[in-house]
Protein backbone atom coordinates (compact mmCIF):
# COMPACT_ATOMS: atom_id res chain seq x y z
CA UNK A 1 0.00 0.00 0.00
CA UNK A 2 1.55 3.40 -0.91
CA UNK A 3 0.97 6.68 1.15
CA UNK A 4 -1.66 8.16 -1.83
CA UNK A 5 -5.79 8.31 -0.93
CA UNK A 6 -8.35 9.66 -2.81
CA UNK A 7 -11.25 11.64 -1.03
CA UNK A 8 -14.76 11.19 -1.04
CA UNK A 9 -17.29 14.21 -0.40
CA UNK A 10 -20.91 13.82 -0.06
CA UNK A 11 -23.81 14.96 1.61
CA UNK A 12 -24.48 13.17 5.37
CA UNK A 13 -20.98 12.72 5.47
CA UNK A 14 -17.92 13.98 6.89
CA UNK A 15 -14.62 13.84 4.33
CA UNK A 16 -13.44 10.34 4.08
CA UNK A 17 -9.97 9.21 2.17
CA UNK A 18 -9.86 6.01 0.64
CA UNK A 19 -5.74 4.29 0.17
CA UNK A 20 -4.40 3.63 -2.83
CA UNK A 21 -3.02 -0.05 -3.36
CA UNK A 22 -0.17 -0.74 -6.13
CA UNK A 23 0.88 -4.29 -6.76
CA UNK A 24 3.90 -5.51 -8.86
CA UNK A 25 2.40 -4.52 -11.77
CA UNK A 26 -1.21 -3.12 -13.64
CA UNK A 27 -3.69 -0.37 -12.12
CA UNK A 28 -3.42 0.70 -9.12
CA UNK A 29 -6.70 0.31 -6.88
CA UNK A 30 -8.78 1.83 -4.80
CA UNK A 31 -9.25 -0.12 -1.40
CA UNK A 32 -13.06 0.70 -0.45
CA UNK A 33 -13.63 -1.84 2.24
CA UNK A 34 -14.48 1.03 4.84
CA UNK A 35 -16.75 2.60 2.43
CA UNK A 36 -19.60 1.42 3.40
CA UNK A 37 -18.83 1.87 7.06
CA UNK A 38 -17.84 5.57 6.04
CA UNK A 39 -20.60 6.72 3.84
CA UNK A 40 -23.25 4.57 4.06
CA UNK A 41 -23.16 3.75 0.46
CA UNK A 42 -21.50 0.41 -1.97
CA UNK A 43 -19.85 0.83 -5.21
CA UNK A 44 -21.71 -0.61 -8.06
CA UNK A 45 -19.97 -2.58 -10.97
CA UNK A 46 -21.62 -5.30 -13.14
CA UNK A 47 -19.60 -7.94 -14.26
CA UNK A 48 -16.75 -6.47 -12.18
CA UNK A 49 -15.36 -5.20 -14.81
CA UNK A 50 -13.70 -2.11 -12.74
CA UNK A 51 -13.40 -4.29 -9.33
CA UNK A 52 -10.42 -6.29 -7.83
CA UNK A 53 -11.97 -8.83 -6.61
CA UNK A 54 -9.27 -10.33 -4.54
CA UNK A 55 -5.42 -9.88 -3.93
CA UNK A 56 -3.24 -12.84 -5.77
CA UNK A 57 -0.01 -13.55 -6.91
CA UNK A 58 -0.44 -16.20 -9.59
CA UNK A 59 -1.27 -14.68 -12.94
CA UNK A 60 -0.56 -10.80 -14.37
CA UNK A 61 -2.41 -9.67 -17.76
CA UNK A 62 -1.90 -6.71 -19.46
CA UNK A 63 -4.69 -6.55 -22.11
CA UNK A 64 -3.31 -3.36 -23.84
CA UNK A 65 0.23 -4.38 -23.96
CA UNK A 66 -0.65 -8.19 -24.68
CA UNK A 67 0.93 -9.73 -21.57
CA UNK A 68 0.17 -12.71 -20.14
CA UNK A 69 2.61 -13.55 -17.18
CA UNK A 70 2.26 -16.98 -15.00
CA UNK A 71 4.32 -16.19 -11.71
CA UNK A 72 6.23 -13.68 -13.46
CA UNK A 73 7.19 -15.97 -16.23
CA UNK A 74 6.01 -14.66 -19.85
CA UNK A 75 3.89 -17.43 -21.46
CA UNK A 76 5.46 -17.43 -24.59
CA UNK A 77 8.90 -18.59 -22.81
CA UNK A 78 6.78 -21.41 -20.73
CA UNK A 79 5.20 -22.36 -23.88
CA UNK A 80 8.60 -23.63 -25.67
CA UNK A 81 10.58 -23.73 -23.21
CA UNK A 82 8.60 -25.62 -20.23
CA UNK A 83 5.88 -28.42 -20.34
CA UNK A 84 2.67 -28.77 -18.60
CA UNK A 85 3.52 -30.33 -15.64
CA UNK A 86 5.98 -28.30 -15.05
CA UNK A 87 4.23 -25.10 -15.32
CA UNK A 88 1.69 -26.87 -13.07
CA UNK A 89 4.39 -27.18 -10.39
CA UNK A 90 4.96 -22.94 -11.07
CA UNK A 91 1.14 -22.31 -10.70
CA UNK A 92 0.86 -24.52 -7.46
CA UNK A 93 4.18 -23.58 -5.82
CA UNK A 94 5.23 -20.31 -6.89
CA UNK A 95 8.51 -21.56 -8.11
CA UNK A 96 9.92 -23.38 -11.02
CA UNK A 97 10.66 -26.40 -9.43
CA UNK A 98 14.44 -28.31 -9.53
CA UNK A 99 15.71 -31.23 -11.31
CA UNK A 100 14.58 -33.54 -8.16
CA UNK A 101 11.05 -31.68 -7.32
CA UNK A 102 10.14 -31.88 -10.82
CA UNK A 103 10.80 -35.50 -11.00
CA UNK A 104 9.00 -36.18 -7.75
CA UNK A 105 6.11 -34.21 -8.96
CA UNK A 106 5.74 -35.94 -11.85
CA UNK A 107 5.68 -39.16 -10.50
CA UNK A 108 3.28 -38.52 -7.95
CA UNK A 109 0.86 -37.00 -10.54
CA UNK A 110 1.30 -40.34 -12.72
CA UNK A 111 0.56 -42.65 -10.34
CA UNK A 112 -2.53 -41.17 -8.97
CA UNK A 113 -4.33 -41.04 -12.59
CA UNK A 114 -6.18 -44.35 -11.77
CA UNK A 115 -9.86 -43.45 -10.68
CA UNK A 116 -11.85 -45.13 -7.82
CA UNK A 117 -13.09 -48.24 -9.94
CA UNK A 118 -16.91 -47.82 -8.75
CA UNK A 119 -16.77 -44.24 -10.17
CA UNK A 120 -16.79 -45.91 -13.64
CA UNK A 121 -20.60 -46.99 -12.64
CA UNK A 122 -21.51 -43.20 -12.44
CA UNK A 123 -21.20 -43.14 -16.27
CA UNK A 124 -24.15 -45.61 -16.36
CA UNK A 125 -26.38 -43.47 -15.74
CA UNK A 126 -26.43 -41.13 -18.24
CA UNK A 127 -27.51 -41.10 -21.62
CA UNK A 128 -25.13 -41.58 -24.61
CA UNK A 129 -26.14 -39.17 -25.90
CA UNK A 130 -25.31 -36.32 -22.59
CA UNK A 131 -22.81 -33.79 -23.30
CA UNK A 132 -19.35 -34.70 -22.17
CA UNK A 133 -19.35 -31.25 -20.10
CA UNK A 134 -22.92 -32.82 -18.08
CA UNK A 135 -20.65 -35.75 -17.22
CA UNK A 136 -17.49 -33.35 -16.08
CA UNK A 137 -19.57 -31.54 -13.96
CA UNK A 138 -21.42 -34.78 -12.14
CA UNK A 139 -18.30 -36.66 -11.82
CA UNK A 140 -15.76 -34.88 -10.93
CA UNK A 141 -18.22 -33.23 -8.35
CA UNK A 142 -18.51 -36.78 -6.86
CA UNK A 143 -14.94 -37.15 -6.54
CA UNK A 144 -15.60 -36.12 -2.54
CA UNK A 145 -17.48 -38.96 -2.04
CA UNK A 146 -14.74 -40.80 -2.79
CA UNK A 147 -12.03 -39.67 -1.77
CA UNK A 148 -13.10 -38.59 1.83
CA UNK A 149 -9.74 -38.30 3.48
CA UNK A 150 -8.81 -35.30 1.70
CA UNK A 151 -11.62 -32.60 2.57
CA UNK A 152 -10.09 -30.64 5.46
CA UNK A 153 -9.46 -27.87 3.75
CA UNK A 154 -7.64 -26.22 6.75
CA UNK A 155 -5.17 -28.25 6.89
CA UNK A 156 -2.44 -27.96 4.25
CA UNK A 157 -2.18 -31.62 3.68
CA UNK A 158 -5.50 -32.20 2.85
CA UNK A 159 -5.44 -29.46 0.55
CA UNK A 160 -2.41 -30.67 -1.20
CA UNK A 161 -3.89 -34.13 -1.17
CA UNK A 162 -6.85 -32.61 -2.90
CA UNK A 163 -4.70 -31.16 -5.61
CA UNK A 164 -2.80 -34.22 -6.90
CA UNK A 165 -5.62 -36.15 -7.11
CA UNK A 166 -7.42 -33.14 -9.08
CA UNK A 167 -4.44 -32.86 -11.52
CA UNK A 168 -4.15 -36.64 -12.01
CA UNK A 169 -7.79 -37.79 -12.03
CA UNK A 170 -9.57 -35.04 -14.35
CA UNK A 171 -7.50 -36.07 -17.86
CA UNK A 172 -8.57 -39.98 -16.50
CA UNK A 173 -12.46 -38.39 -16.31
CA UNK A 174 -12.20 -36.03 -19.37
CA UNK A 175 -11.24 -39.19 -21.64
CA UNK A 176 -14.07 -41.44 -19.78
CA UNK A 177 -16.45 -38.78 -20.57
CA UNK A 178 -15.27 -39.06 -24.77
CA UNK A 179 -15.02 -42.83 -24.61
CA UNK A 180 -19.09 -43.47 -22.56
CA UNK A 181 -20.04 -41.31 -25.27
CA UNK A 182 -18.52 -43.21 -28.57
CA UNK A 183 -19.66 -46.27 -26.82
CA UNK A 184 -16.09 -47.56 -26.00
CA UNK A 185 -14.55 -49.45 -23.48
CA UNK A 186 -12.32 -46.92 -21.32
CA UNK A 187 -8.59 -47.09 -21.10
CA UNK A 188 -6.49 -47.26 -17.93
CA UNK A 189 -4.24 -44.68 -17.77
CA UNK A 190 -0.25 -45.75 -18.67
CA UNK A 191 2.48 -44.74 -16.22
CA UNK A 192 5.19 -45.01 -18.99
CA UNK A 193 3.75 -42.42 -20.54
CA UNK A 194 3.81 -38.44 -19.87
CA UNK A 195 0.41 -36.29 -19.31
CA UNK A 196 -0.57 -35.37 -22.36
CA UNK A 197 0.76 -38.78 -24.39
CA UNK A 198 -1.45 -40.68 -21.21
CA UNK A 199 -4.52 -38.34 -22.37
CA UNK A 200 -4.39 -39.00 -26.02
CA UNK A 201 -4.23 -42.92 -25.02
CA UNK A 202 -6.81 -42.66 -22.92
CA UNK A 203 -8.44 -40.60 -25.29
CA UNK A 204 -7.77 -43.07 -28.69
CA UNK A 205 -6.40 -46.40 -28.03
CA UNK A 206 -8.05 -49.60 -28.53
CA UNK A 207 -7.92 -53.16 -27.09
CA UNK A 208 -7.24 -54.56 -30.76
CA UNK A 209 -3.64 -52.82 -30.80
CA UNK A 210 -0.76 -51.17 -29.44
CA UNK A 211 -0.52 -47.38 -29.28
CA UNK A 212 2.25 -45.09 -29.52
CA UNK A 213 1.28 -41.28 -29.31
CA UNK A 214 2.82 -38.89 -31.81
CA UNK A 215 5.69 -36.63 -30.79
CA UNK A 216 4.30 -33.46 -32.88
CA UNK A 217 0.96 -34.35 -31.82
CA UNK A 218 1.85 -34.44 -28.22
CA UNK A 219 3.81 -31.65 -27.84
CA UNK A 220 0.49 -29.67 -29.17
CA UNK A 221 -1.76 -30.76 -26.82
CA UNK A 222 0.78 -30.22 -24.37
CA UNK A 223 1.28 -26.69 -25.51
CA UNK A 224 -2.36 -25.93 -25.49
CA UNK A 225 -2.22 -26.77 -21.77
CA UNK A 226 -0.13 -24.88 -20.66
CA UNK A 227 -1.84 -21.78 -22.66
CA UNK A 228 -5.03 -22.72 -20.61
CA UNK A 229 -3.53 -23.27 -17.34
CA UNK A 230 -4.75 -20.15 -15.80
CA UNK A 231 -6.01 -16.57 -17.38
CA UNK A 232 -6.28 -14.51 -13.77
CA UNK A 233 -9.90 -13.68 -12.65
CA UNK A 234 -12.00 -15.19 -15.15
CA UNK A 235 -15.44 -16.03 -14.78
CA UNK A 236 -14.68 -19.53 -14.08
CA UNK A 237 -11.80 -18.73 -11.85
CA UNK A 238 -14.13 -16.31 -9.88
CA UNK A 239 -16.92 -18.99 -9.57
CA UNK A 240 -14.39 -21.28 -7.70
CA UNK A 241 -13.19 -18.67 -5.31
CA UNK A 242 -16.48 -17.32 -4.42
CA UNK A 243 -17.66 -21.30 -4.05
CA UNK A 244 -14.55 -22.22 -2.02
CA UNK A 245 -14.97 -19.03 0.54
CA UNK A 246 -18.01 -20.49 1.36
CA UNK A 247 -15.91 -23.73 2.58
CA UNK A 248 -16.95 -26.16 0.10
CA UNK A 249 -14.91 -28.74 -0.51
CA UNK A 250 -12.17 -28.32 -3.67
CA UNK A 251 -13.54 -31.19 -5.74
CA UNK A 252 -17.18 -29.49 -5.62
CA UNK A 253 -15.87 -25.90 -6.00
CA UNK A 254 -13.80 -27.01 -9.61
CA UNK A 255 -17.01 -28.86 -10.66
CA UNK A 256 -18.85 -25.07 -9.93
CA UNK A 257 -15.83 -24.29 -12.29
CA UNK A 258 -16.48 -26.66 -15.31
CA UNK A 259 -19.94 -25.36 -14.74
CA UNK A 260 -19.52 -21.82 -15.44
CA UNK A 261 -16.87 -22.62 -18.51
CA UNK A 262 -19.80 -24.32 -19.88
CA UNK A 263 -20.89 -21.07 -20.98
CA UNK A 264 -20.90 -20.36 -24.33
CA UNK A 265 -19.58 -17.33 -23.60
CA UNK A 266 -16.76 -18.28 -21.93
CA UNK A 267 -15.57 -21.83 -22.71
CA UNK A 268 -17.35 -22.28 -26.04
CA UNK A 269 -15.35 -20.13 -28.43
CA UNK A 270 -13.28 -22.59 -30.09
CA UNK A 271 -16.02 -24.22 -30.94
CA UNK A 272 -17.47 -21.07 -32.51
CA UNK A 273 -14.70 -20.70 -34.65
CA UNK A 274 -15.29 -23.83 -36.75
CA UNK A 275 -19.00 -23.61 -36.31
CA UNK A 276 -18.23 -20.37 -38.75
CA UNK A 277 -15.77 -21.75 -40.92
CA UNK A 278 -18.14 -24.79 -41.58
CA UNK A 279 -20.90 -21.48 -42.39
CA UNK A 280 -18.63 -19.94 -44.54
CA UNK A 281 -18.01 -23.17 -46.64
CA UNK A 282 -15.29 -22.09 -49.02
CA UNK A 283 -12.28 -19.80 -49.42
CA UNK A 284 -14.36 -18.29 -52.54
CA UNK A 285 -16.90 -17.23 -49.84
CA UNK A 286 -14.28 -14.71 -47.19
CA UNK A 287 -14.49 -11.31 -48.99
CA UNK A 288 -18.31 -11.76 -48.72
CA UNK A 289 -18.16 -12.96 -45.40
CA UNK A 290 -16.16 -10.33 -43.79
CA UNK A 291 -17.57 -7.42 -45.71
CA UNK A 292 -21.05 -9.23 -44.44
CA UNK A 293 -19.17 -8.88 -40.58
CA UNK A 294 -18.65 -4.86 -40.97
CA UNK A 295 -22.27 -4.52 -41.99
CA UNK A 296 -22.89 -6.50 -38.60
CA UNK A 297 -24.91 -9.11 -40.57
CA UNK A 298 -22.26 -12.22 -39.65
CA UNK A 299 -20.29 -12.79 -35.99
CA UNK A 300 -16.61 -13.07 -36.40
CA UNK A 301 -15.38 -15.90 -33.87
CA UNK A 302 -11.86 -16.15 -32.75
CA UNK A 303 -10.58 -12.79 -33.37
CA UNK A 304 -10.31 -10.15 -30.78
CA UNK A 305 -10.52 -10.33 -26.89
CA UNK A 306 -12.22 -9.13 -24.13
CA UNK A 307 -9.14 -8.65 -22.26
CA UNK A 308 -6.39 -8.20 -24.71
CA UNK A 309 -7.18 -4.83 -26.49
CA UNK A 310 -3.52 -6.17 -28.77
CA UNK A 311 -2.34 -9.16 -29.73
CA UNK A 312 -3.32 -12.33 -28.18
CA UNK A 313 0.16 -13.58 -26.75
CA UNK A 314 -1.06 -17.10 -26.46
CA UNK A 315 -2.23 -17.11 -30.63
CA UNK A 316 1.04 -16.78 -31.96
CA UNK A 317 2.28 -19.75 -30.42
CA UNK A 318 -0.91 -21.13 -30.86
CA UNK A 319 -0.33 -20.47 -34.81
CA UNK A 320 2.98 -21.84 -35.32
CA UNK A 321 1.53 -25.42 -33.24
CA UNK A 322 -1.22 -25.27 -35.65
CA UNK A 323 1.57 -25.21 -38.69
CA UNK A 324 3.33 -27.98 -36.82
CA UNK A 325 0.31 -30.23 -36.70
CA UNK A 326 -1.23 -29.69 -40.16
CA UNK A 327 1.81 -30.24 -41.98
CA UNK A 328 2.94 -33.40 -39.97
CA UNK A 329 -0.55 -34.97 -40.73
CA UNK A 330 -0.32 -33.55 -44.42
CA UNK A 331 -3.51 -31.23 -43.74
CA UNK A 332 -1.35 -28.03 -44.25
CA UNK A 333 -3.63 -27.92 -47.66
CA UNK A 334 -6.75 -28.93 -46.41
CA UNK A 335 -9.57 -26.41 -47.47
CA UNK A 336 -10.64 -25.27 -43.88
CA UNK A 337 -7.01 -24.04 -43.12
CA UNK A 338 -6.83 -22.35 -46.30
CA UNK A 339 -10.28 -20.74 -45.28
CA UNK A 340 -9.12 -19.88 -42.29
CA UNK A 341 -5.77 -18.41 -43.33
CA UNK A 342 -7.38 -16.46 -45.73
CA UNK A 343 -9.81 -15.01 -42.95
CA UNK A 344 -6.61 -14.11 -41.07
CA UNK A 345 -4.71 -12.84 -43.42
CA UNK A 346 -7.83 -9.99 -44.18
CA UNK A 347 -7.98 -9.31 -40.33
CA UNK A 348 -4.52 -8.74 -40.00
CA UNK A 349 -4.05 -5.88 -43.15
CA UNK A 350 -7.88 -4.46 -43.56
CA UNK A 351 -7.69 -0.97 -42.10
CA UNK A 352 -11.56 -2.05 -40.29
CA UNK A 353 -10.33 -5.19 -38.41
CA UNK A 354 -6.58 -3.17 -37.64
CA UNK A 355 -8.59 -0.21 -36.23
CA UNK A 356 -10.81 -2.55 -34.17
CA UNK A 357 -7.81 -4.31 -33.11
CA UNK A 358 -9.88 -7.40 -34.10
CA UNK A 359 -6.71 -9.89 -34.54
CA UNK A 360 -6.73 -13.56 -34.07
CA UNK A 361 -6.81 -14.61 -30.47
CA UNK A 362 -5.82 -18.48 -29.36
CA UNK A 363 -9.14 -20.11 -29.69
CA UNK A 364 -9.39 -19.00 -33.29
CA UNK A 365 -6.34 -21.58 -33.62
CA UNK A 366 -6.72 -23.61 -31.06
CA UNK A 367 -10.04 -25.20 -32.47
CA UNK A 368 -8.64 -26.08 -35.65
CA UNK A 369 -5.65 -27.84 -34.20
CA UNK A 370 -7.49 -29.70 -31.54
CA UNK A 371 -10.25 -30.75 -34.62
CA UNK A 372 -6.70 -31.84 -36.56
CA UNK A 373 -5.79 -34.14 -33.34
CA UNK A 374 -9.20 -36.16 -34.07
CA UNK A 375 -11.11 -34.68 -30.62
CA UNK A 376 -14.38 -33.81 -31.36
CA UNK A 377 -15.93 -30.20 -31.04
CA UNK A 378 -18.19 -31.80 -28.26
CA UNK A 379 -14.70 -31.90 -25.99
CA UNK A 380 -13.43 -29.00 -26.79
CA UNK A 381 -14.73 -27.62 -23.85
CA UNK A 382 -13.83 -30.72 -22.03
CA UNK A 383 -10.08 -30.04 -23.05
CA UNK A 384 -10.19 -26.02 -22.08
CA UNK A 385 -11.75 -27.62 -18.33
CA UNK A 386 -8.79 -30.28 -18.30
CA UNK A 387 -6.34 -27.27 -19.02
CA UNK A 388 -8.08 -25.19 -16.45
CA UNK A 389 -8.05 -27.29 -13.39
CA UNK A 390 -4.48 -26.56 -12.31
CA UNK A 391 -5.61 -22.83 -12.24
CA UNK A 392 -8.79 -23.20 -10.80
CA UNK A 393 -6.84 -25.45 -7.48
CA UNK A 394 -4.19 -23.10 -7.34
CA UNK A 395 -6.24 -19.73 -7.03
CA UNK A 396 -8.39 -22.20 -4.20
CA UNK A 397 -5.65 -23.06 -3.13
CA UNK A 398 -4.63 -19.18 -2.03
CA UNK A 399 -7.88 -18.32 -1.79
CA UNK A 400 -7.91 -20.85 1.52
CA UNK A 401 -4.67 -19.98 2.75
CA UNK A 402 -5.15 -16.34 2.91
CA UNK A 403 -5.96 -15.43 6.74
CA UNK A 404 -8.03 -12.14 5.90
CA UNK A 405 -10.46 -14.69 3.34
CA UNK A 406 -13.76 -14.19 3.92
CA UNK A 407 -17.08 -15.61 2.60
CA UNK A 408 -17.99 -13.98 -0.79
CA UNK A 409 -21.30 -11.83 -0.30
CA UNK A 410 -21.71 -8.97 -3.30
CA UNK A 411 -23.76 -6.38 -2.99
CA UNK A 412 -26.88 -4.65 -5.20
CA UNK A 413 -28.68 -2.10 -5.90
CA UNK A 414 -31.90 -2.77 -5.32
CA UNK A 415 -34.91 -1.33 -7.86
CA UNK A 416 -37.79 -3.44 -7.22
CA UNK A 417 -41.32 -2.16 -5.50
CA UNK A 418 -41.04 -0.12 -2.42
CA UNK A 419 -42.78 -1.87 0.74
CA UNK A 420 -46.06 -2.48 0.60
CA UNK A 421 -48.73 -4.64 2.27
CA UNK A 422 -50.58 -8.26 1.83
CA UNK A 423 -53.74 -8.05 0.53
CA UNK A 424 -56.49 -11.00 0.73
CA UNK A 425 -57.06 -13.06 -2.79
CA UNK A 426 -60.51 -11.79 -2.69
CA UNK A 427 -59.42 -8.27 -2.48
CA UNK A 428 -57.10 -8.09 -5.33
Amino acid sequence: MTNKTVKLQGEGFDTTELPVLTGTFGNEVIDVRALNKATGMFTLDPGFVSTASCESKITFIDGDKGLLYYRGYPIEQLAEHSDYLEVCYLLIYGELPTAEQKAKFKETVTKHTMVHEQLTWFFRGFRRDAHPMAMMVGVVGALSAFYQDSLEISDPRHREIAIFRLLSKVPTIAAMCYRYSEGLPFNYPRNDLGYAANFMHMMFATPCEPYEPNPVLVRALDRIFILHADHEQNASTSTVRLAGSSGANPFACIASGISSLWGSSHGGANEAVLDMLDEIGDVSRVAEFMEGVKQKKYRLMGFGHRVYRNMDPRASIMKQTCHEVLTELGLQDSPKFKLAMELEQIALNDPYFVERKLYPNVDFYSGIVLSALGIPVSMFTVIFALSRTVGWISHWNEMISDPNQKIGRPRQLYTGSARRDFVPTDKR
